[in-house]
């Protein structure tokens, strides 16, 4: 029997695998208040459970790119647990295209986001119109490269939101357009990405998204919306007599 000298590097264990959430946050002037006050506390609380979600094979690495008066790397990406929470604060325009373009660089980029990461999860918030520019970007996001094979949530803050670009976002996913007009619409809409995200860490299959339907936490959508200001403007014209 051949003598192997003793090498203790030959011992080291499996690191986990990344699950990148991307978060694309609208802060543009229009954000300020009530609405920016409840956007930091969502994503405050949904980085408080992604910290306790992580086990030995799977580790979620978060990243937040803001756009208002200036797209910038609000949060590098890095595992959750590193992750020392910076206030975001509101005011500007609405530069999507510039933040798409960023995020897109970021996934594409295989240094900092390898080739054995997980499917990363996108996520855009916003609550108006985009600054002209966003469409070239919107659809190299969604078609080409990795960033197309990505899953893709989006939600609609308020009536002025645009919905008919979240909607394009999210086009060939399954996901459905959520909508808030409210604090707690907005925390249920980030408790359904948590949940989303953390479903798949427990997963064998990491990489396939859950049905909403084994999602406990059901948000508020743009579909449920629109149904009931028509069941709303029925009813009115019913005690109206309508136009007959």
């Amino acid at each position: 029997m051949s003598y192997v000298p003793f090498d203790p590097s030959k011992f080291t264990a499996a690191k986990a695998k990344p699950l990148p959430v991307i978060l694309l946050l609208d802060v543009s002037g229009s954000m300020s208040g009530e609405k920016i006050r409840n956007l930091n506390d969502a994503v405050r609380d949904m980085l408080d459970v992604f910290r306790g979600t992580e086990n030995s094979e799977t580790e979620i690495w978060v990243a937040i790119i803001t756009f208002g008066a200036q797209v910038k790397l609000h949060q590098s990406l890095v595992s959750a647990g590193d992750i020392q929470w910076q206030t975001l604060s509101a005011d500007g325009a609405t530069p999507l295209g510039i933040a798409l373009q960023m995020a897109k660089a970021m996934i594409e980029d295989k240094d900092l986001v390898p080739s054995r990461a997980y499917r990363p999860t996108v996520v855009l918030v916003s609550d108006g119109q985009p600054d002209n520019g966003w469409e070239s970007p919107l659809n190299e996001f969604i078609s080409d490269g990795r960033s197309a094979k990505c899953d893709r949530m989006a939600m609609a803050i308020g009536a002025d939101a645009d919905e008919a670009v979240l909607g394009k976002f999210i086009a060939g996913t399954q996901n459905r357009l959520f909508y808030a007009e409210n604090a707690k619409q907005l925390r249920d809409f980030f408790k359904f990405v948590t949940m989303s995200v953390s479903i798949r860490t427990k997963s064998q299959m990491p990489d396939v998204v859950p049905e909403a339907s084994v999602i406990d936490i059901k948000p508020a959508t743009i579909g449920e919306r629109e149904e009931k200001s028509k069941s709303v403007a029925q009813k009115l014209s019913d005690v109206n007599g309508g136009y007959w």
